[in-house]
């Protein structure tokens, strides 16, 4: 008699996990500068997100995205809101790595309240830099996780998840969390190696791109699955970029070579920065 009990709950736990794999995704978009108002409405059709930068992007000398917020929203897009930070040589020791962590947490702050988004938005930190951290570079990063939270808000990093070869195949996402002690972080997974990564693709129905399990980081929120440029030592195997390069979205006139990096999310607003 408990044969029928047991099979029927193997099938629910079946079917739970089934449910659990086939959770939606959401396909997103990110990119160094503002990509302008006359050309939300037709990103739109293709993407429920984008990336938001809270001060001036890697290489960048200005910030393009600073003041956007309110049109970026009021068509409908949910965000990833970015704060570049610092890279290796400019932290000298851990004593001064945890003193820049804590002011540049303070800054992204100030720059989120400065802009409109809400607390509890996910910040998420840029670590451009792959491979195994350095101590400096943890010092850094997890005082700006602790200031980001005192601050009211919660702490969100992107970081590779592809395995550094030349560093003991260490993936940088799985690294950060391992020494986390604790703390609370969301992570984006940079993988755009094909495969795991489908390379500059947009699917039919945009509400069902890859999950973020799929970039290789069992726990990512989001992955960034293709790059502009595309990265010819990670994404070489990757076959349908554009010629020069880059990835460019459907809807947009090729003449203003509006490149995107691509992201899905578990969430239409991964750092749950909407304001309605």
């Amino acid at each position: 008699m408990k044969f029928p009990f047991l099979i029927a709950i193997a099938a629910l736990c079946l079917s739970s996990g089934s449910l659990r794999a086939q959770a939606p995704a959401y396909l997103g978009f990110d990119r160094n500068t503002y990509p302008g108002d006359a050309n939300l409405k037709a990103l739109r059709q293709t993407f429920s997100y984008t990336s938001y930068w809270l001060n001036n992007p890697p290489a960048e000398r200005t910030n393009t995205w600073a003041g956007h917020r309110a049109a970026v929203e009021s068509d409908g897009f949910g965000f990833l809101v970015l704060f570049n930070g610092r890279v290796f040589a400019e932290l000298k020791s851990v004593a001064n790595a945890k003193k820049v962590g804590a002011s540049d947490a303070q800054a992204a702050a100030a720059a989120a309240r400065r802009e409109g988004f809400p607390a509890k938005t996910i910040i998420f930190l840029d670590q451009e830099q792959g491979g195994r951290m350095l101590p400096v570079q943890k010092a850094y990063i997890y005082a700006w996780v602790d200031a980001i939270t005192a601050a009211g808000f919660r702490a969100g990093i992107y970081c590779s998840g592809v395995a550094a070869k030349d560093d003991g195949n260490i993936v940088t996402a799985e690294d950060i969390r391992q020494s986390a002690a604790g703390r609370h972080i969301v992570y984006w997974a940079i993988n755009d190696a094909c495969p795991p990564a489908p390379g500059c693709t947009f699917p039919v129905n945009p509400a069902h791109p890859p999950s973020p399990a799929q970039s290789g980081v069992r726990f990512a929120e989001v992955w960034q699955f293709a790059q502009s440029p595309q990265r010819k030592d990670v994404a070489g195997r990757c076959s349908n970029y554009s010629r020069d390069g880059d990835c460019y979205p459907p809807g947009i006139s090729a003449a203003q070579q509006l490149h995107v990096d691509l992201d899905t999310a578990t969430s239409p607003d991964p750092s749950h920065g909407r304001s309605r």
